[in-house]
């Protein structure tokens, strides 16, 4: 996708603080952060949301967990705690339509959520 935001940051073309990346991830902190830790962890492949995930596209999105334990670990959140979130499209919250996790932690996090 060509006018994709996160397409765009995971080529390089817009800046982000990336936490992480590897072959086919890339983990970069939110610039609207709603935690002390906010961190979006996004496939290079680009799929829209979760009602476009392919049987195919199963790897990836358990790559997108494994990365989580990582950055978790990194950010000295894993002891206490860290919520993940995927939102499907708008009335569920995405505004990037390029599928993506929130790794959000270092608050207490009510629940429910919104």
């Amino acid at each position: 996708m060509h006018d994709c935001l996160f397409c765009k940051i995971q080529k390089g073309e817009i800046p982000a603080d990336i936490v992480f990346q590897d072959d086919d991830l890339i983990a970069f902190r939110d610039v609207n952060p709603q935690a002390p830790t906010h961190v979006l962890i996004i496939p290079r492949q680009h799929i829209a949301t979760v009602n476009d995930i392919a049987g195919s596209d199963e790897t990836i999105m358990g790559k997108l967990f494994s990365a989580a334990k990582i950055i978790a670990a990194q950010e000295g959140v894993s002891d206490d705690g860290y919520r993940l979130v995927v939102n499907c499209n708008a009335q569920a919250g995405q505004t990037v339509f390029h599928i993506h996790m929130h790794l959000l932690a270092g608050r207490n996090l009510s629940w429910p959520p919104g």
